[in-house]
């Protein structure tokens, strides 16, 4: 193999390795700039602009010689000044980028000591300079494909791991996460550029003089991968910290509101003790207006007597007080939005259920019904809550209709808001806690919640099971 043929292959095969990792970055951002039809026109477009993105700046490198960081700098400011038209957060676009550069630095780092000990090895002086050239070149392509496929691995790993994220990134968190694949990307630079020492004609390669380097540079590159991991994880487990710490407080504040509004109700119930001892009053009275004749009197009378028994009454009775309260309030906030609301609800005859668990979960069915009835513009708006007992079990089923469109979450087989659509999450977080919130209950009892879409009905099924005496 001649120089001039050597100097073709090794640009062939970086050109193909650009459109590789051109591919691999795209692959990247796949999840998150498509939508829900994929292969849509739209998304296809966004694929090839953050394809193209890197392709150019990396074959204009090539001609222009730039220099590595600078492309990278290049790439990664693109993709964040685009973030808004490809549909991902600003601050997630340039964190993926950041990433993804650190990934390949350290994929590039790790695979340096295998090409100190191969080419070593396969190329040597006395064998001629055509058989050093072919050999240089065969070295060469094992070489970048043997980085290729630890990088993908590598980026893979990752790119599974950042799909679990589901919050929205802030300055400081974001902050948080940069610092060690920017660490990383600085690190993997500088040692690059002291592993081989150019001194007039001759080159100093720092694993001659260090050899223990070749396994210390690998394990270094390990660690700052294992770090990005370890920050991101971490970062996950804070976030599902706080979600849990959100959803505890809307609990307990729903707790609460079921309380006062049950005090409220045992004033009511104390207007009505009254009204029975002062049933001999009002009997009293009436009886004067008889023997009086004043009949249209004694009418007006009983209507103010009737009007004020109605006050205390419960239209809906479902067994159970929490529950009294909570389907009559309902049913009222329905009827002020002209919202038809038909209830077939029964409390179970088991004492082995909560009285205040069930109302959490019956409470946030009916709220999360009322607000998607009351998004609609048009068409029949109603509520219906229905509940049946088989020996063990105890069933709660809720339906409504709504407009627009469902995304279920696949980790949690929960709607989820189809705003903000980042890898770090969904702008919508606090419209998911209320399913949220029931499937925690219906944990407690070793339930689970099933939801059905048909047509523009949602339905949501809640299956308990009694829980064992202790």
């Amino acid at each position: 193999m001649s120089e001039a043929s050597f100097t073709l292959f090794q640009n062939t095969v970086i050109g193909i390795e650009i459109i590789l990792y051109a591919c691999c970055l795209t692959a990247f951002f796949y999840p998150y700039i498509a939508g829900r039809k994929r292969g849509h026109l739209a998304d296809i477009i966004k694929m090839l602009a953050v394809f193209t993105s890197y392709s150019v700046i990396y074959f204009f490198n090539m001609a222009a010689g730039m220099g590595a960081l600078v492309c990278m700098a290049s790439v990664i400011i693109l993709l964040t000044l685009a973030a808004k038209y490809l549909g991902v957060e600003k601050k997630s676009a340039l964190f993926m980028g950041v990433v993804f550069f650190c990934i390949r630095n350290l994929s590039s780092l790790a695979v340096a000591s295998v090409n100190f000990y191969t080419g070593r090895h396969l190329v040597k002086g006395e064998e001629g300079v055509e058989r050093v050239l072919r050999n240089a070149a065969l070295n060469f392509c094992l070489v970048e494909l043997l980085q290729l496929v630890l990088f993908s691995a590598l980026l893979y790993m990752v790119a599974r791991q950042l799909r679990k994220c589901r919050t929205e990134l802030h300055i400081r968190e974001l902050c948080y996460l940069l610092l060690t694949p920017v660490t990383g990307i600085l690190f993997v630079n500088i040692l690059f550029r002291i592993l081989i020492v150019t001194t007039g004609e001759m080159s100093i390669q720092l694993y001659e003089q260090y050899p223990v380097l070749i396994w210390i540079v690998p394990v270094a590159a390990a660690l700052f991968y294992a770090g990005i991991l370890v920050t991101i994880i971490s970062y996950q487990k804070m976030v599902g910290l706080q979600e849990e710490k959100e959803r505890y407080f809307v609990e307990q504040q729903q707790v609460h509101a079921i309380q006062e509004r049950m005090a409220e109700v045992e004033q009511f119930y104390d207007g009505i003790r009254r009204m029975k001892h002062e049933m001999k009053n009002h009997l009293t009275n009436i009886k004067g207006l008889l023997e009086s004749g004043n009949y249209g009197g004694m009418g007006q009378y009983i209507s103010r007597m009737d009007e004020s028994m109605d006050a205390f009454e419960f239209s809906i009775k479902t067994g159970n007080a929490v529950t009294d309260v909570i389907m009559n309030d309902r049913q009222k906030a329905a009827e002020k939005q002209g919202i038809r609301f038909r209830s077939e609800f029964t409390y179970p005859e088991s004492e082995r259920y909560d009285a205040y668990d069930i109302g959490i979960i019956v409470n946030n069915l009916l709220q999360n019904a009322l607000e998607a009835c009351g998004k609609m513009r048009q068409g029949d708006r109603y509520i219906f809550i229905s509940s049946r007992q088989k020996r063990k079990f105890f069933l709660i089923e809720v339906r409504n209709p709504f407009e627009g469109e469902i995304i279920m979450d696949a980790d949690t087989n929960l709607p989820i808001s189809t705003k903000g659509k980042g890898p770090f999450g969904r702008q919508g977080f606090m419209h998911g806690i209320g399913l949220s919130n029931v499937k925690r209950e219906a944990e407690k009892y070793m339930g689970d919640v099933d939801i059905k879409v048909k047509k523009n009905e949602f339905s949501v099924t809640v299956m308990l099971q009694e829980r064992r005496q202790v």
